[in-house]
């Protein structure tokens, strides 16, 4: 079966019709792979990676080897092949080209460029023409952490660092920020709650972590100032969030631990650097207890807020 024929009135009566005949509907396969309808509609359009059914109407269907294929093209974007090589590595079953990662390191120069000159509408851009083509976890992965820790080099004891420091993170905020405000409408329901542990405000791994999970259709809520240990209870009294995220990127004083993670209100994924740092004394609080769990960066965060199962729950 082809997209012509199953544009003609045989199997353009409904999307219920089609729908029944095992295809899938553009929402269904998104939810299914992570990818959003944008960025399945731009690899259609732009590169023919998925070229899915029509019904008479025009809607788009998919079958499950679409599906496949969406997955095949994950594989190579997270193994670092810019999107526009992917359908001659799916045709001809090559291996991975040698250049292809230097497509991220350009993509990734382009940004950098743009936050030293402070040209908001130019890192802007950038990063909307990416965003159109690629899942957040690949941004995430091949992206936005790689530009990160080379910024945190750049800014080590450099004149100027911290007004590009605030200009980024600042636009990051902002940027992420408005995608969890649009997801949020969507979502419903009670959020998992992200708190910043950090002394500083901005924490960008604490957004990257809210955008990831608000993209994986989790309601997504953030503190991003601290939140003193003795009110952490209240937020959570008065929020009833159905999980809580607590982000640190740096060493935390004393031993918070217990007072922090003691709740059992709900399940609590702890996640940044400071995991890795304190990683003895948090593995003592992890015997016995199955509603903690930890996560050092935001992609094995989002992992952790999928494993709990916390769609099931709406």
């Amino acid at each position: 079966m082809n997209g012509e024929e199953l544009s003609t009135t045989q199997h353009g009566d409904s999307e219920l019709d089609a729908q029944a005949e095992g295809l899938l509907p553009i929402r269904e396969v998104a939810r299914r792979t992570g990818v959003n309808a944008v960025t399945l509609r731009a690899w259609e359009r732009r590169y023919g990676l998925i070229v899915p059914h029509r019904t008479a109407k025009g809607h788009r269907l998919y079958t499950e080897e679409h599906v496949a294929r969406v997955q095949a093209i994950l594989t190579w974007l997270e193994r670092g092949v810019s999107v526009s090589q992917v359908k001659g590595l799916l045709q001809s079953e090559r291996s991975e080209p040698e250049e292809s990662l230097s497509q991220w390191d350009q993509k990734r120069s382009h940004l950098l460029t743009a936050i030293g000159d402070l040209a908001e509408r130019q890192l802007d851009d950038c990063f909307n023409r990416e965003m159109a083509l690629y899942p957040p976890q690949t941004l995430c992965q091949q992206l936005l952490l790689p530009l990160l820790e080379s910024l945190e080099l750049r800014w080590r004891g450099q004149f100027g660092a911290e007004l590009e420091r605030v200009f980024f993170l600042s636009w990051l905020r902002s940027k992420l920020g408005a995608r969890l405000y649009h997801n949020n409408r969507l979502h419903g329901g009670a959020p998992v709650l992200l708190i910043n542990l950090s002394e500083r405000p901005m924490e960008p791994g604490l957004w990257l972590t809210a955008w990831l999970a608000s993209s994986a259709e989790h309601t997504v809520e953030v503190f991003d100032w601290p939140v003193p240990p003795a009110e952490l209870g209240l937020a959570l009294e008065r929020i009833r969030p159905r999980a809580l995220l607590l982000y640190a990127s740096q060493a935390l004083n004393g031993n918070p631990w217990p007072r922090l993670l003691g709740g059992g209100e709900c399940p609590i994924v702890l996640a940044g650097p400071a995991v890795r740092i304190h990683r003895q004394a948090l593995d003592q609080l992890l015997a016995g207890r199955d509603d903690l769990v930890l996560a050092e960066d935001p992609l094995a965060a989002l992992q952790a807020l999928n494993d709990l199962n916390l769609q099931d729950s709406r």
